[in-house]
Formats: C-alpha cells, sequence, structure tokens
C-alpha cells in the first residue's frame, strides 16, 4: 500500500497520464525496477511516460509533494545509476522520434532510441554516432548521454561528451532548456539569472586556482567518469555550453534529458581487424604505446582468461585452447574509406610493433566470418563471463583507467590484487589505447565475509588505481552507487566541493536521483545488493543485462525477458526464505498473464542474449509445470491426434465465421460477451478480427 504522499501523487497524475501507465502492483515496480547492476532498490511508482508534456507534470507534482525520481532509459547501466525506492520514470516508449538535421551533419535523437537503431538511420549517408558502447544494440541515447558512454573505437574523441551539439532538458521545477532554440536560450537568461550566475561563478572559481585548472585538464586526458564532467568549466566560456556539457555524464541527477542532438561521425566503408596474440600482457601493453601512434582505429585487450571465456564458441580457431597461461591478445581494429589506404594502414601498424614478438603469426581480415567472431568476442564478454559464474554470484564489472604509460605495470598489480583476495575468476578486458579497463570478477553477497571481502578489495583498488597510478576510478562506465563512495578520492576535497555545488545548482533539494554520483555514505557501495537465488538451469546464468529487450515481442505489452528472469528468481527467492508471504501471493496473483500468457515463446531473446538463454524455453518449462494430470493427457491427446484436431477447428471457424454473416458484428459481439460472462471465461471471446476456417490444403498436388 502507498504512503499518502505517493497515493496523492498517484491520483493526481492519473488525470493527465493513462492510470495503465502507473505502475504499484509488486510484480510490476520490481520487474521494471531491476536494471543490469548488482544494486536493487524497489520504486514505490513506477511511471511509463510517452511525451515531454508528461515529464513535465511528473516534476511539478513530484516537488510539491517532495517525492524524489529517478530517470530511466534501457536499465543496462552497471553501477546502480537508475534504480530508487521511490519513483522510477521510465522513458523508452513514446520517446522514439529522430530528426537528421544540417545535411545530415548532426541527428537529433528521444532518449529511447537504441543506439545500433540511431546508427541504422545514418548508415544510408556513410555515417554513424560517436558513442560506440559493448551494449549499444541495447542501450538508449538517453542512458548513454548521461553516463557518458563511449566505447572501443570512440576513445576520448567522439563520445558523448565530444560529439553533442544540442541538448534540450527538464530542469527539477519543470523549466525547460532547449540549446538548439534561441527563444529557449534567451528565455532561460532571463529567467534563470539566479542559476546562470552560479555557473559562471563555478567556471571563475576554477579557472582562478591554477592548481585546480590543471588537474581537471590532467584528469580528462584519459577516459574518466568519475563524478560529474568539471572539465565543461574549464573547456567552455558560455554558461550554455558549460550546461550542455554537464549534462552529459551526470547519470540523470542534474534534470531530465528530453532530446539530444549529436554531431554525427564517418562510418569508413572498408574495415579489417586482427587478433594479435603476445607472450605476456607486458609485451601486449607495450604494443599499445607503439599502435597509440599508428593509424588503428581500436586496440582491445583481452588477457587470457578472456580468452579461455569464449574459446569453446564454435567458431572460435582451435588455438585459443592451446594458448600458455601468459598469453594476452590485442584486437587491432583497421579503417578507411579508401581501400588501398586500409592495406598501407595495415602494413604501418606492422611496421609499428614490429619490434615486439607475437606468440603467432596474424593476419588483417577483412572476411565477414572472421571479423564479426573477433568482435562478437570481445562485446560479448562481459555477459559471457557473466555466465561463466557460479550460480547464486553477481557480476562486477570495474572500469578504471590508467596513462598509457603506466598500462603494463597497472596490469600485474591488478591481477596481484586479484590474488591476493582470491578472486580467481576475475577477468582484464578493455579498451587499451585509451589505457581503459574493464575488471569481471564473481561476488558473492550471500553473507557477511563476502561483502567484507568485497569492502577490502574496493578500498585497495581505489588507493591503487588513485595513489599509485592517479587514475580513473570510473572511465566511462559512470559512477553509480558503486564508485559514488570514492568521488572525494579521486578528486580532492576541493574538486568535490565544486562537483557538490553543481549537484546543489540543479537539485537543491536532493529529489533528482538522489545518492547517486554525490553520496556522503562511505559504505553505500555495500548497500542494497541485489539476491540472485537459484531460480531455473535455463535461467540461472543471466546477468541482467537487458541485451534481450530489443528483440522481444512482448517487452512493453507486459514483461521482457530479463524481466521475466527477475520476477521467476523473487518467486524462488520468497519461497525458499518465506519472509513475506503477503508479497508472495502479491507476484503470483499477477505472474500468469504477466510472464506466461504474454510470451510468445520464440526464443528470439537467444539470439540476442550472449549467453543464449532462451527464456521462452524456459516459460514452457514454467507453463509445463502448472499443468495438472487431466490438462497433460489433453495436452497428449491434441498432440498425437493433430490431423483430427485442425480439421475440428477449421469446420468450428467457418461456423462461428457463418453466424457473424447472419447475426452482424453487433450482434454477435455482444452475444459472445454473455457466453463468455456466463461461462466464467472458459468460452472465449469473440472478436471481428477472428480469422474465418481455411480450407484444407491438397498435399498431394
Amino acid at each position: 500500500m502507498l504512503t499518502p504522499s505517493y497515493q496523492k501523487l498517484k491520483d493526481i497524475l492519473s488525470k493527465s497520464i493513462d492510470s495503465k501507465r502507473i505502475l504499484t502492483n509488486p510484480l510490476q515496480t520490481l520487474a521494471y525496477g531491476t536494471d543490469a547492476s548488482f544494486y536493487r532498490l524497489i520504486p514505490q511508482i513506477v511511471i511509463l511516460a510517452h511525451n515531454e508534456t508528461e515529464v513535465v507534470e511528473i516534476i511539478k507534482q513530484a516537488k510539491l509533494l517532495d517525492i524524489a525520481l529517478t530517470f530511466r532509459a534501457a536499465g543496462t547501466s552497471l553501477s546502480g545509476q537508475a534504480i530508487t525506492d521511490s519513483v522510477l520514470v521510465v522513458a523508452t516508449h513514446g520517446w522514439k522520434n529522430f530528426e537528421l538535421l544540417d545535411n545530415n551533419q548532426k541527428i537529433k535523437l528521444e532518449p529511447g532510441i537504441v543506439g545500433a537503431r540511431a546508427n541504422t538511420f545514418l548508415a544510408p549517408h556513410g555515417l554513424k554516432i560517436g558513442p560506440d558502447p559493448a551494449s549499444i544494440g541495447a542501450a538508449m541515447i538517453g542512458g548513454i548521454v548521461a553516463n557518458n558512454a563511449s566505447g572501443m573505437c570512440c576513445g576520448t574523441a567522439q563520445n558523448s561528451y565530444q560529439t553533442i551539439a544540442d541538448i534540450r532538458i527538464v530542469l527539477h521545477d519543470g523549466t525547460l532548456l532547449d540549446t538548439a532554440d534561441t527563444n529557449s536560450v534567451a528565455d532561460f537568461k532571463k529567467n534563470q539569472t539566479a542559476l546562470i550566475h552560479e555557473i559562471e561563478n563555478l567556471r571563475d572559481t576554477i579557472k582562478s586556482d591554477e592548481t585546480l585548472y590543471q588537474r581537471i585538464k590532467n584528469k580528462f586526458k584519459i577516459k574518466n567518469t568519475t563524478g560529474y564532467s568539471i572539465n565543461a568549466l574549464v573547456d567552455y566560456e558560455d554558461p550554455i555550453e558549460i550546461i550542455k556539457h554537464l549534462m552529459v555524464g551526470s547519470e540523470g541527477t542534474l534534470a531530465f534529458i528530453s532530446n539530444v542532438t549529436f554531431k554525427t561521425i564517418i562510418d569508413e566503408k572498408y574495415k579489417s581487424c586482427s587478433l594479435l596474440i603476445f607472450n605476456s600482457i607486458q609485451d601486449a601493453c607495450n604494443a599499445t604505446i607503439l599502435l597509440k601512434s599508428s593509424p588503428v582505429a581500436a586496440v582491445e585487450l583481452l588477457d587470457r582468461k578472456s580468452i579461455q571465456s569464449v574459446e569453446n564458441d564454435p567458431e572460435a580457431p582451435l588455438y585459443f585452447k592451446t594458448l600458455p597461461e601468459s598469453a594476452c591478445a590485442l584486437l587491432v581494429e583497421c579503417r578507411d574509406n579508401d581501400l588501398n589506404v586500409l592495406l598501407q594502414k595495415q602494413e604501418e601498424i606492422r611496421s609499428q610493433i614490429q619490434s615486439i614478438p607475437t606468440y603467432t603469426d596474424y593476419e588483417f581480415t577483412r572476411d565477414l566470418k572472421q571479423y564479426y567472431f573477433n568482435w562478437k568476442a570481445r562485446k560479448g564478454l562481459l555477459p559471457t563471463v557473466g555466465g561463466m559464474r557460479k550460480t547464486g554470484t553477481s557480476v562486477i564489472i570495474e572500469d578504471v583507467a590508467f596513462p598509457l604509460s603506466h598500462l603494463a605495470e597497472a596490469c600485474l598489480e591488478l591481477k596481484d590484487l586479484f590474488k591476493k583476495y582470491e578472486y580467481h575468476d576475475a577477468y582484464l578486458f578493455g579498451h587499451a589505447l585509451e589505457g581503459n579497463l574493464h575488471l569481471v570478477f564473481s561476488q558473492d553477497f550471500s553473507n557477511q565475509d563476502e561483502v567484507d571481502r568485497y569492502e577490502k578489495l574496493m578500498s585497495e583498488l581505489a588507493i591503487l588505481v588513485v595513489d599509485r597510478f592517479d587514475g580513473s576510478l570510473k572511465a566511462e562506465h559512470g559512477t553509480g552507487r558503486n564508485m559514488a563512495p570514492f568521488v572525494e578520492k579521486e578528486w580532492g576535497t576541493t574538486a568535490y566541493e565544486i562537483m557538490k555545488r553543481i549537484k546543489n545548482i540543479f537539485d537543491p533539494n536532493n529529489k533528482i536521483n538522489p545518492d547517486v554520483l554525490i553520496n556522503p555514505d562511505p559504505k553505500a557501495h555495500l548497500k542494497n545488493l541485489k539476491p540472485m537465488p537459484e531460480s531455473h538451469v535455463i535461467v540461472d546464468k543471466c546477468m541482467e543485462c537487458g541485451f534481450c529487450e530489443p528483440h522481444c515481442v512482448s517487452e512493453g505489452l507486459t514483461l521482457s525477458p530479463r524481466q521475466r528472469i527477475v520476477i521467476a528468481r523473487e518467486i524462488s527467492r520468497l519461497e525458499e526464505t518465506n519472509d513475506d508471504p503477503q508479497r508472495l501471493a502479491a507476484i503470483r496473483k499477477d505472474v500468469t498473464y504477466q510472464l506466461d500468457e504474454t510470451c510468445a515463446t520464440d526464443g528470439l531473446c537467444a539470439l540476442a542474449c550472449p549467453v543464449y538463454i532462451d527464456t521462452g524455453k524456459f516459460v514452457k518449462e514454467w507453463r509445463a509445470s502448472k499443468l495438472n494430470v487431466d490438462d497433460k493427457k489433453i495436452a497428449s491427446y491434441i498432440g498425437s491426434h493433430m490431423a483430427g484436431t485442425t480439421s475440428g477447428l477449421r469446420i468450428g471457424l467457418k461456423i462461428v465465421a457463418g453466424f457473424h454473416n447472419i447475426l452482424g458484428t453487433t450482434i454477435m459481439a455482444t452475444l459472445s460477451n454473455g457466453f463468455h460472462f456466463l461461462s466464467f471465461g472458459k468460452v472465449p471471446k469473440w472478436i471481428p478480427e477472428m480469422p474465418k476456417g481455411a480450407n484444407k490444403i491438397n498435399t498431394n498436388q
């Protein structure tokens, strides 16, 4: 039951927003409240907002009632950026509009568009958007911008911060700012003088402090998404430009993003890649330093364990299984619009690193099968590694960056750190060219000893990254709840105070996605941890990444494959612990329609899942488990008498169609509804779209 203020918010919003899109039942709030991170908070209310007018109304009413809001697009973020126990506003369906501008040099996108979908709009023009995260097939524009996601090829030159042209936002009081609209900007400057003045004060404060100014400059020479993008305050003079760029990487804590305009990037016609195997991780890192000045589009590092995680893929080369434990791979990408230039680039790359021996010979390939396997292996590493973890554990991904000159040393010290705390399943991979490493390992949060072990690891990781190498604790995944307690450690007190002032300027009451990015609790990263109980062998390896969602035909009607697994897990947990029978009953009340009856069981989700989880197959098992003896007998009879069954159905449909012709649509619908009611739902409703019985196909012709 909702508390009075939340009930009042629901009642008020129900007057302007379809009440079917204001969700409060336990099943839906859990399903929509879950993201790809290892944190869980269950919202009181989930609102599926469909347009900006609705969002403005939600923000204004929530402000009046002093209720916190969190905004969500795809929910693919990994560090707890978009979870809440208050009100979650989901901007996916209804936020799909786009517009090509300035002869395709720019593209305006709403937040609910999947990144890969945006690229399909640009592909006919040989263009793309700059950010290219591994999750681009599922992550949406709102989250890509809010987290300043980058990726394999964009580096620090083509990320959201560098390629944003304009943005339209809604502030905490409902104020709109569209930086592409001169009238909007003029109104904003006229009506928000205090805010503008504060931004200018911050800018001038930093520029008058040479030490802080240079520190900000240096910190952003490598990838960095720890805290706010305060480089906006040194890169720009105009307060509107500063605001625009502060929104990038703000993780939904400053405003709602209604749309964003990107400058488009050339998508080169010819691409080739090669998997270079080195004898050691030091050799691979030293080669990366040499490759920095060569014509590469991307250099991705995969340590031995990462290679091991894909060596059983049917398309993997056989030699993967024979590599020594010290081996390390670099996936090197080369691109150009001229094939001859591409070949020249390949030779330049060879020449650049010839002083460092490789374990095997290597060739650049444009063969589509081999090319896509190489990139599939790299892009799917996180969920693949997640799928290999022990059931009941969470997969943790940390995302650090080091100055390239220290990358080899940092890799070795990271491996020693994992060895010290007995994380024997830890993997290293990432964007070596940017000094950006992803650290992936499984973590059991089911007992205090394991939580303590995690706390010690994170504490020493922060010391290693910040004190030892002056690197970034978050390079491209956003701060989130996991790294919020360490923002001050990385940046120091002076810069951290600047960030707190930024939060206060845009959200003085701390009601826009609170406790994310700025969080005074030093143990915030150890709280609200997501339970991962065993449920069913088909789905237990799911890490809830959400890669399946764009491929699900019932997503948006009811649940996505990820959400179905979340609900199944929660039912298993509640049955096992018996700690909330009332909540279990409430979830069970809605589960048949939400999880079972509306799943097409077509297996499309498995095509997108990096670990091939077929949630449709799981739902079929679920259905089978609910059948009684009589149901199974009937199903068995139908299965062994299909010819007679289909013949009977053809005749039945023809009879129904005959009655429709005689009675007409109105009388037919009335009678159908009556029979449906009198039979307590046993007789299905007739609808005008119901097909007529077809003639039998003559297979002898």
